[in-house]
């Protein structure tokens, strides 16, 4: 195994840990590629997952960014570890009408106890549509 991959146990918790989380479920979201310290999810938009002007909701937006990183995160604990968001700063770049978003996280810094990631959100024409940055901070 590369320090680019992932080994097969963790890939699977990851897999399960993703398919135990019923709000992804709820929303429609895909895990993508994942490698160490980065995760790739994507979501098909919706007609249910847009405000009244007939644009995704920044919230479903947020979501995906937030999951993207906490996979992100997860690729790098050990199996007894927990995280949660301890900060999330999001720039909105252009309006999503319809297609599919990947959200792609990756890992600034990882500490000890916190994580800086910064996320970029793509539309399926490639235009960046938001950017952020999150932090993490494992749960003692």
């Amino acid at each position: 195994m590369s320090e680019s991959e992932l080994d097969e146990l963790r890939l699977a918790r990851i897999h399960e840990a993703f398919a135990s989380v019923p709000y992804a479920t709820f929303l429609g979201l895909e895990l993508g590629e994942m490698k160490p310290g980065e995760a790739s999810l994507h979501l098909e938009v919706r007609d249910e997952l847009k405000q009244n002007q007939g644009v995704v909701h920044g919230g479903v937006v947020a979501s995906l960014i937030d999951t993207a990183s906490a996979f992100a995160v997860v690729t790098q604990l050990e199996p007894d570890e927990r995280v949660t968001t301890t900060d999330l700063t999001i720039h909105y770049l252009r309006p999503v009408f319809s297609g599919r978003l990947t959200a792609t996280a990756r890992t600034v810094r990882a500490g000890r106890r916190l994580f800086v990631l910064s996320v970029e959100v793509m539309d399926d024409r490639k235009k960046l549509v938001a950017t952020a940055v999150t932090t993490y901070i494992k749960l003692r």
